[in-house]
């Protein structure tokens, strides 16, 4: 599967830009690579890093309703939210706030990876 290929009538892409901050522009994709390209296994954050998005307080200043907005769009096309910790880099990961919260069984990636038994903990660093 090209997973860099539009795919579906939404022509939805698996790979986005990030903003000079390291984080998702508000009109990025819904996906990012969290699956590994060589064993197929979905990283998912060990822990929560201590800046978390879902932590109580708005620890990463983002604008409200910002996370609010992630999750629903993460519901909504089965996506997920990717630990800020792990944006940019050649291992990102679910984040664990979101992997632990209500919406997680909406992602397509977790549901995959938890019945094929291919998810990986890895640390946020």
């Amino acid at each position: 599967m090209n997973r860099h290929a539009p795919c579906g009538d939404a022509e939805l892409t698996m790979r986005h830009a990030f903003d000079d901050g390291g984080a998702e522009p508000e009109g990025g994709g819904p996906y990012d690579e969290v699956a590994d390209p060589l064993t197929g296994a979905v990283r998912v954050c060990a822990r929560r890093c201590d800046s978390c998005i879902f932590h109580p307080g708005n620890l990463m200043h983002l604008q409200p309703g910002r996370v609010a907005s992630m999750v629903t769009r993460a519901r909504e096309t089965e996506g997920h939210v990717v630990c800020h910790k792990t944006l940019g880099t050649e291992s990102p990961a679910i984040c664990r706030g979101f992997a632990d919260g209500p919406d997680q069984g909406n992602s397509l990636a977790l549901r995959l990876a938890r019945v094929l038994g291919t998810l990986r903990e890895i640390s946020p660093s």
